[in-house]
């Protein structure tokens, strides 16, 4: 292994653990939050965070399969996002 391939190696696992403790704190704030709109950005921030660990295990294994789940998490990220904080709004998803 050369320097690169080190270095790649080990940004890698620091991203693992910079991204892991932004989704146990994002858990947190998920289960104390003071608001529902707090909850409802916690479940938000978390649906990214997961986005983007799938993301580094992509890069790490060296697969592409991993990216196509991404989008696939991403579009239901954002649509389940846009439902909670409607029902929550005006009590009903559909008008």
């Amino acid at each position: 292994m050369t320097f690169a391939t080190d270095l790649v190696t080990w940004c890698l696992y620091a991203a693992f653990i910079i991204v892991a403790i932004s989704q146990i704190m994002a858990m947190v704030r998920l289960w104390k939050g003071p608001s529902t709109g707090d909850r409802i950005l916690a479940l938000d921030t978390m649906v990214i965070n997961a986005i983007g660990l799938i993301v580094l295990i992509g890069i790490f294994q060296g697969s592409q399969i991993y990216f196509e789940a991404t989008l696939i998490i991403a579009m239901l990220g954002f649509v389940s996002t846009v439902a909670y904080a409607r029902f929550v709004l005006r009590g009903d998803i559909i008008e």
